[in-house]
């Protein structure tokens, strides 16, 4: 009669389990997981803004800086910098970092990995730049805070660091999810910017987590899209030659934007002109035009009806364009998503207004311009334009604006791309003009872990070892000899078993009548054989990992330490450049 096995249910069972790169049900349990961590810490960072704006915000609503008189308007980005530089700037370098481009820093180098440090400060960060009228959006904290959240959980139960690379990624798209209310354009971004890749392993598990956290924040928000969008349509396609035109307008403000952001002239300057720079900028524009203050949500809304003034729309495009862009430029952490989202509608509305006044009669209604350029300045600016029409698509519920927004997008992208040699926002260094997340060897290596490919069958022993100690070794049929070595300072070394096999055959039958209790020991670096010298990685590495290791150290295998401690680490496996080789070439 057969027996059924149970699975195993144990922890140390579902890291294992989550090494593989099949471990598609782990991943969804931990995706879902993702979601309602990253859900509930978006609706407290929320609530943050909230009570800000009940504090001292006209209505309490945190984005109504146009009810402030000029003077209070004016001298809140003087205060939120000089809060962020006194508090900030007191701390190392490394804690500055925050928001998406941190999240894409920690996955691309440390393998998913947050300090707490820096997540402590986003939650602050991101409330001061945001209602100290600052031109900065929530969607870069919310994202980072997300991540690392998610990233933390898998951190606690030391998981296999492949598992945090999927983690980041769903508490990416749930950030954005509960954000917006878009849980589609979550996983488009999390996968297109963030990861970099697109596999079925990573979007199972992101659709989840950004399914719950959607689910988190309609619960608390409710159900309604984050800006009314009025029901309009581009009409006859006679509109289409000036889309285009219109999305090239948007790609080179894109383009502009991204050079005044990196700009070298700025970043040179003493770091209290930087500060200052941003403050007075801020304050002086914000005393005749609060529009560019804050996340700029409303004004967003007033662009796709068509209720702000010219005068105003050119704020928007001009104004916050270069307030934001210096303040990235300038050290300060804030979420750019927001702001690009609202400059993209306004530059599309002026778009939408002068092609009525060119062409009364064929023009589309300025509202659906300011739709098509929020998507196109997403999509340059990021350069993901899947996930900008996605952004679009929910945000409109409107499947006729796909079409034109294809072109607008990719035309925009283009001509940031092309024209100003401009890649996606968050991607700061190129090889082959590749970033590394998109390398596709190390793609493939970092979706698994090494005890999928370690060969566990080892075992350790002195170097000096007696010839019935040698035969003992080799009844457990082991395929490597791990050498312990007299000092630390040495390097660790490992034995073909086979050799030390083959060795003790020749010499019984070269000495026959010898008795083995008067042999010599065995010096197991002087026998003939195969002998790799090693390094050490922890059980939690991911191939990626192993293969840089074993690059950096310039060795041919690697043996695998489990446990914390280091008087209670034990060698799990041994991993050889060959088994990484092999792996790869049948994955592929």
């Amino acid at each position: 009669m057969p027996r059924f096995s149970l699975p195993d249910l144990s922890l140390e069972g579902f890291r294992q389990r989550l090494a593989n790169v099949d471990a598609l049900p782990q991943l969804c349990v931990l995706g879902v997981v993702s979601g309602l961590i990253t859900g509930g810490f978006m609706v407290g960072f929320r609530l943050l803004l909230d009570l800000g704006g009940l504090a001292f915000m006209p209505g309490g609503d945190p984005e109504a800086f146009e009810g402030l008189s000029p003077l209070v308007r004016s001298l809140l980005p003087i205060l939120a910098v000089i809060l962020v530089g006194v508090l900030l700037w007191r701390q190392p370098q490394a804690a500055r970092k925050l928001g998406v481009g941190h999240v894409v820093e920690r996955l691309t180098y440390h393998q998913g990995r947050f300090p707490l440090r820096n997540w402590l400060n986003q939650w602050w960060v991101g409330v001061v730049t945001v209602l100290g009228g600052l031109s900065a959006g929530r969607e870069g904290p919310a994202i980072h805070l997300g991540a690392a959240a998610s990233s933390g959980l898998g951190q606690q139960l030391r998981l296999p660091h492949n598992s945090l690379r999927v983690l980041v990624a769903c508490g990416t798209a749930a950030g954005i999810s509960a954000s917006f209310n878009t849980p589609i354009a979550g996983v488009i971004f999390a996968m297109e910017v963030v990861m970099m890749e697109y596999t079925i392993a990573g979007f199972m598990p992101v659709i989840l987590a950004s399914t719950m956290g959607a689910v988190v924040a309609q619960l608390v928000y409710g159900s309604e899209p984050a800006f009314q969008v009025p029901t309009v349509s581009l009409g006859s396609l006679s509109n289409l030659p000036w889309l285009v035109v219109t999305a090239l307008v948007i790609g080179l403000l894109a383009g502009l934007f991204i050079h005044v952001a990196r700009s070298a002239w700025i970043t040179r300057l003493p770091v209290w002109l930087r500060l200052s720079l941003v403050a007075v900028a801020t304050a002086g524009v914000a005393w005749w035009y609060p529009e560019v203050q804050g996340i700029g949500y409303d004004s967003l809304s007033a662009s796709l009806t068509g209720d702000l003034a010219v005068d105003v729309l050119l704020a928007l495009v001009v104004a916050k364009l270069l307030l934001t862009a210096i303040t990235v430029a300038s050290g300060i952490p804030i979420g750019i998503i927001g702001p690009v989202l609202v400059i993209g509608a306004a530059a599309g509305a002026l778009m939408g207004l002068l092609g009525g006044w060119i062409w009364p009669a064929r023009g589309a209604d300025p509202g659906v311009y300011a739709m098509l350029g929020m998507a196109a300045m997403m999509g340059a600016v990021l350069q993901a334009p899947l996930a900008a029409l996605m952004a679009l698509l929910e945000l409109t519920h409107n499947p006729n604006i796909i079409l034109p927004g294809m072109l607008a997008v990719v035309v925009s992208g283009l001509t940031s791309r092309q024209l100003c040699r401009c890649d996606g926002f968050f991607i700061s260094t190129t090889r082959h003009g590749l970033h590394p997340l998109q390398q596709p060897l190390m793609q493939a290596l970092s979706r698994v872990s090494v005890p999928a490919v370690m060969e566990r069958s080892l075992v350790r022993t002195p170097r000096l070892v007696s010839r019935d100690r040698a035969r003992a070794l080799l009844e457990a049929n082991p395929v490597w000899v791990l050498i312990e070595r007299s000092r630390d300072d040495k390097p660790t070394l490992a034995l073909k078993a086979a050799d030390l096999a083959r060795w003790l055959m020749e010499d019984e039958s070269r000495n026959a009548e010898v008795e083995v209790d008067e042999a010599p020991l065995i010096d197991l670096l002087e026998i003939p054989g195969v002998r790799l010298e090693m390094a050490p990685i922890h059980l939690q590495a991911t191939l990626s990992e192993a293969f840089e290791r074993l690059n950096d150290q310039a060795v041919d295998a690697l043996y695998v330490e489990h446990g914390n401690r280091p008087k209670q680490k034990r060698i799990s496996g041994i991993i050889t450049r060959g088994a990484i080789e092999r792996y790869y070439r049948l994955s592929d």
